[in-house]
């Protein structure tokens, strides 16, 4: 088939063009093989040389948009060259034609990901510094397969999405384009032509580092720039699973626990908050911190969970390298962390994965399927393998590049049933006429069963709030395949226990003894969590009975018995302090669980038993 290149060229000149390198860049002459024809679009240069060794030529300009050519006699293809191009504003610069570079992603690459097995995605898409022919750059990739056009734009061509338009690989409806020059910081974004012919700006989904809110570009960023030193607490963890050990987890919002105290605005960074925060954590005897979403977000009262990010740390509190610093020194005083992760849902804002390429890529079509009324957001369609892929690779991501020790996934119950949150019957039924969303618990199987392939011994953790079967089982047997559950249930029944007067707690003893009915059900982590504490449902001490003297004592009765229920533990920061002036009762470390573990009060010259210590607040509230 005889390419048109007069068509071809006009497709490029109006950046409507698929795959720019038909006609841009070398192309041997049909009727001379020994010579070729070199092309390039630079609509903001006046005049362009082509450098070739210790050569410079004028090329010709055929349009006045800023097309280029020139024909080189005697040369046999592949060559390096390059162009010296004088700017409308007389100011000259070099370059290296992009558009000299092969494919550089296999097509087993895009194989793998378009059936959705593609678990080290991160390694090959977003943006990656490399060498190709000695030269070095960046290979920008992204994952568009409605877009007419997609573009790679910044600083370094004036955000002009005609300068750098990237070819689509064949039919995996992956982008690329290596552009030379580019290095660690630089930002950029993309320019998308949807379907309709709209122009859309795009943060990267597979970015590593992004912009400052409220700016949203993405930052090209290496990380294997970082030496670890945490190999011993990583030998600990393949010998000494979370089965097999007491877990008091600290969960906690970087942001909120402390601030700089010379500028409250300022949120401390990574280093910053390590040199108070890890001694803290490991005085009061945790185990593991949890951290509500690092991941970039766009908004600061989402603490996380609206997240634009999905391979990014939050530039809130410095680089990623910063971040695995403090990952780091947490293992080096033997302290897990764990992430809040959220693949059920995620934010309408204009740059993040919302109709990315002007269709319904990420997200359902149909809105009763693809948004969550009351969150706001867009729901991912966990049915599209290349979605499922990308979901399952930013776990994997976390769990590889940053070493943390597990995953908590937020709100799975929204991820399990079709009519979560919806009224008025606003939902679509599963094809067997149920509200179980059977795609979802596909995705969830898929995704846990590949991370303990990979990673045996991490954590998976599920925040699900319903009775649906076998959320820590394994998978062979019918089972979602998390390692733990949080005890909503346990939760829900304390805190209404706890919160009315002791002269009539005797009438719901029930809430007390429910919980061990079904205790060992699934693996159960016991949560006191964020949750019980936001959108104006104060704090756990002003939800006891009583005077301020009887609150404590209420609340430090609840943490007893919070310590000695079967069942990890999880504890939001704050809620650990359970005397006045900020006194506390927290668990000293021990070896044989945490039945046997022994107490500390300030009050008191020696730590107490956990039985002593239940006998006295009891005592303390009634």
């Amino acid at each position: 088939m005889t390419l048109d290149i007069t068509n071809e060229l006009n497709k490029v000149i109006a950046s409507d063009h698929h795959d720019p390198f038909l006609v841009l860049g070398v192309h041997v002459l049909e009727h001379d093989p020994n010579s070729a024809v070199i092309r390039a679009f630079l609509p903001l240069a006046e005049s362009v040389r082509l450098v070739l060794e210790d050569e410079k030529r004028d090329m010709y300009k055929m349009r006045e948009e800023g097309l280029f050519e020139i024909v080189v006699p005697d040369y046999v293809v592949p060559f390096k060259y390059s162009f010296e191009v004088t700017c409308y504003n007389n100011v000259i610069r070099s370059y290296i034609d992009p558009y000299q570079f092969l494919p550089q992603l296999s097509e087993y690459d895009r194989h793998l990901f378009n059936h959705g097995t593609h678990y080290y995605l991160y390694e090959k898409m977003g943006a990656r510094p490399a060498i190709i022919n000695g030269i070095e750059g960046t290979i920008f990739r992204v994952w568009a397969p409605a877009a007419r056009r997609v573009s790679v734009i910044g600083n370094f061509n004036y955000w002009d999405g005609r300068v750098h338009q990237m070819r689509v690989l064949g039919s995996s409806g992956i982008w690329e384009l290596f552009i030379p020059g580019i290095q660690q910081g630089e930002i950029y974004k993309y320019e998308i032509r949807t379907p309709t012919n709209d122009i859309l700006e795009k943060a990267d989904p597979f970015q590593f580092f992004a912009e400052l809110r409220p700016k949203s570009a993405s930052i090209v960023w290496e990380l294997d720039h970082y030496t670890w030193q945490d190999q011993q607490w990583l030998e600990k963890r393949r010998r000494t699973k979370f089965y097999d050990q007491p877990v008091s987890v600290y969960e906690m919002h970087l942001g909120s626990w402390q601030r700089d105290p010379s500028n409250p605005e300022r949120n401390l960074s990574f280093r910053e908050l390590s040199t108070s925060l890890i001694p803290y954590v490991k005085k009061m005897g945790f185990t593991h911190i949890e951290l509500m979403p690092v991941m970039e977000h766009p908004f600061d009262e989402s603490w996380g969970y609206q997240t634009t990010g999905y391979f990014a740390v939050t530039s809130r509190f410095g680089t990623p390298q910063d971040f695995m610093n403090f990952v780091d020194l947490c293992h080096q005083n033997d302290i897990g962390v764990i992430l809040d992760w959220v693949p059920s849902h995620f934010p309408t804002d204009g740059h993040s994965l919302g109709r990315f390429d002007g269709t319904a890529l990420y997200e359902h079509e149909d809105p009763r399927q693809g948004s969550h009324p009351e969150w706001r957001t867009l729901i991912f369609n966990y049915a599209r393998r290349e979605v499922s892929n990308f979901l399952i690779a930013g776990a994997l991501f976390w769990l590889d590049k940053f070493h943390v020790d597990g995953i908590r996934v937020d709100a799975v119950a929204s991820m399990l049933y079709l009519d979560y949150g919806r009224k008025d019957n606003n939902w679509i039924p599963n094809p067997y006429g149920g509200k179980e969303n059977l795609d979802a618990i596909e995705f969830i199987k898929h995704l846990n069963t590949i991370v303990y392939q990979r990673f045996p011994d991490v954590a998976m953790i599920a925040e699900e709030s319903t009775s649906f079967y076998g959320v820590s089982k394994p998978t062979d047997v019918g089972g979602l395949g998390f390692g733990y559950k949080w005890n909503m249930g346990w939760m829900n029944d304390m805190l209404d226990y706890f919160s009315r007067d002791p002269l009539y707690r005797k009438f719901h003893h029930n809430n007390l003894t429910f919980s061990l009915l079904y205790a060992f059900s699934e693996n159960f982590i016991l949560p006191l969590s964020h949750d019980e504490v936001v959108h104006g449902k104060g704090s756990l001490l002003s939800r006891m009975p009583g005077d301020r003297w009887q609150q404590f004592a209420n609340l430090r009765l609840l943490m007893a018995y919070f310590w000695t229920h079967p069942g990890k533990k999880l504890l939001f920061m704050g809620t650990e302090l359970c005397r006045p002036c900020g006194r506390w009762i927290s668990p000293i470390p021990a070896s044989d669980g945490w039945t046997s573990r022994m107490w500390t009060i300030p009050s008191f010259p020696s730590p107490v038993s956990a039985r002593t210590l239940l006998i006295m607040s009891s005592a303390c509230s009634t």
